[in-house]
């Protein structure tokens, strides 16, 4: 196993970095005082083609995988947590098309979203069924030709932008998780509607909101894969996304971390450098041996997906390089607050809004609780 990125990776963390620096971390305070959908982001990277970093050339992707994915993830969560959510969400709304979907679909959906021609969001939570995706209410019944979806959604990431939406529907009601399908909904459908925008602590660039299907009628083609077998796909691809969350959650560490310590050298107190005290010394190397230990196992469980390796027996690797670092980006932004004091408490620094932005790493795709879940039921039934 290599433990550094090949000449191709290298450079691409470096260019990412540079246009993150360059463009992104003007923006990143902005983009959240004023609840911001940033745009001209979204913009940058159509021009610089990493929406699609992570698919095949194939489908005009860059073939770079999810570790690619992940290395450009965590360059620009290192200034700013919304931007990269653009990647985020093309991860997401493609996951269960790449996995199941047909020729068409894939030629159609993965294309756009990689040429930013289109953009996508993802829908399975429900008011009654988050991480208990078996007890969803939203139906679709067949009539006709057509799919007819009934129902609310919630807790969903930029729908208000988006073209399309892969919704998860009870296709049989009685049956569980064995009875939910998947299917492409154009936003643009009669009885399709946005309902509230949630107020949230942070992650305010891109909006969260509730979705409400009311006889949406879609063509039977926008069903992806088979009948009442999306519950499989579906965790197949949370497996594939928990890195590219764990990614998120090392680039905003590791913006923290940076910015303590060069905030710890420049302030002095005592007549020296707090940098100087053994107190801080500490916070900062426990902050680095965080970092690089999530890095790894990131990097590991993005590895896993670009060989193919995705199944039930390595959950744990997916679901622990999600946890820890969700964890680890929580603590690192708690103490890289405390080394400025009360400086990291005002706006005037961005550690407060990184804190806020963190909280949402430990509860998205799964929360640190029910990961835990997986990986003791893991490693129980091996």
């Amino acid at each position: 196993m290599l433990f550094d990125l090949d000449e191709s990776q290298k450079m691409l963390k470096e260019t990412v970095r540079e246009l993150s620096e360059r463009h992104i971390k003007p923006r990143a305070s902005e983009i959240d005082e004023k609840e911001e959908y940033p745009e001209d982001i979204f913009q940058l990277l159509k021009e610089h083609e990493l929406l699609g970093i992570f698919l095949p050339e194939e489908y005009h992707g860059a073939g770079m995988g999810f570790l690619g994915g992940c290395i450009v993830i965590e360059e620009i969560a290192r200034f700013c947590s919304n931007s990269p959510l653009f990647i985020v969400l093309n991860m997401l709304s493609s996951r269960i098309i790449q996995l199941s979907g047909n020729q068409e679909q894939k030629d159609q959906y993965l294309k756009g979203l990689a040429k930013g021609e289109l953009r996508g969001s993802y829908a399975l939570t429900e008011p009654h069924a988050g991480s208990d995706a078996g007890n969803i209410r939203t139906r679709a019944s067949l009539e006709g030709g057509e799919w007819v979806l009934n129902g609310t959604k919630c807790y969903c990431s930029g729908p208000d932008k988006a073209d399309f939406i892969t919704v998860a529907a009870k296709t049989d009601f009685n049956a569980g998780t064995k009875g939910i399908t998947y299917f492409i909904v154009p936003t643009n459908t009669d009885g399709f509607s946005i309902g509230r925008h949630e107020k949230k602590m942070g992650m305010k660039g891109i909006s969260t909101c509730i979705l409400n299907f009311e006889n949406v009628a879609i063509p039977k083609e926008n069903q992806i894969g088979e009948l009442n077998k999306g519950f499989k796909s579906a965790m197949i691809g949370f497996n594939q996304m928990r890195p590219a969350i764990g990614a998120r959650a090392v680039g905003l560490a590791q913006g923290c971390f940076d910015y303590a310590k060069n905030y710890s050298k420049e302030r002095e107190a005592f007549g020296t450098s707090i940098s100087n005290f053994q107190a801080i010394q500490f916070m900062l190397a426990d902050m680095f041996m965080q970092i690089e230990a999530s890095r790894l196992l990131v990097h590991k469980a993005a590895s896993l997906v670009d060989t193919g390796q995705i199944g039930k027996e390595n959950a744990r690797y997916f679901s622990t390089a999600k946890t820890f670092a969700a964890d680890m980006a929580m603590k690192v932004a708690i103490d890289s607050i405390q080394i400025l004091g009360g400086a990291g408490y005002m706006k005037d620094h961005p550690l407060e809004r990184f804190m806020r932005d963190a909280k949402q790493i430990q509860i998205v795709e799964g929360t640190s609780q029910i990961q835990r879940l997986i990986i003791a039921r893991n490693l129980l039934d091996s």
